[in-house]
């Protein structure tokens, strides 16, 4: 199974490919869709849909796992980190991808054994699983490959149990 991991963004969505085959897991390619602070945002959310399609086109992934937002303190980023989601989910929907959801703790818990791990410790682990010489950059990068990851593990049992969206 091919999975695409999004660590969505407006300035840097974080994408990465992985294959599972078994139990065992290969990078496919990573890398983030990046876009300028000084680009109007209609047009921010247009390049992020447009190079999202692109790795989707690509690659072929299956299935999508997408970081659920967690946000405690700026509402402007809040907002605006929400419609680039929504642009990520409307791309692997209208990719016919299955779509699931993980939220920052559930990444954590399935890489690490610890829902309040440091991002330091799921890079790590990303690197290790992965079996990559250094730990991706920028970090969403490696959030997005955490997030294929922790889908790659879970995410059949999510299925049989409903739990799909």
């Amino acid at each position: 199974m091919i999975i695409l991991g999004i660590d969505p963004g407006y300035a840097i969505m974080g994408w990465g490919v992985i294959r599972k085959t078994g139990s065992s897991y290969q990078p496919l390619a990573y890398g983030a869709v990046t876009t300028d602070k000084d680009t109007p945002m209609p047009e921010r959310l247009k390049h992020l849909y447009s190079g999202l399609m692109d790795v989707i086109s690509e690659y072929q992934p299956e299935e999508a796992s997408i970081e659920k937002l967690y946000f405690n303190t700026n509402v402007t980023t809040a907002i605006g980190v929400g419609e680039a989601r929504g642009v990520a989910i409307l791309a692997c929907a209208n990719s016919g991808l299955g779509i699931f959801e993980y939220t920052p703790l559930e990444i954590k818990t399935s890489l690490t054994g610890f829902g309040r791990a440091e991002k330091k410790q799921v890079q790590s682990m990303v690197t290790k699983i992965l079996r990559l010489e250094n730990v991706p950059k920028p970090d969403d990068v490696a959030d997005a490959l955490a997030a294929a990851l922790t889908h790659a593990y879970s995410g059949e049992a999510r299925k049989r149990l409903n739990q799909v969206k």
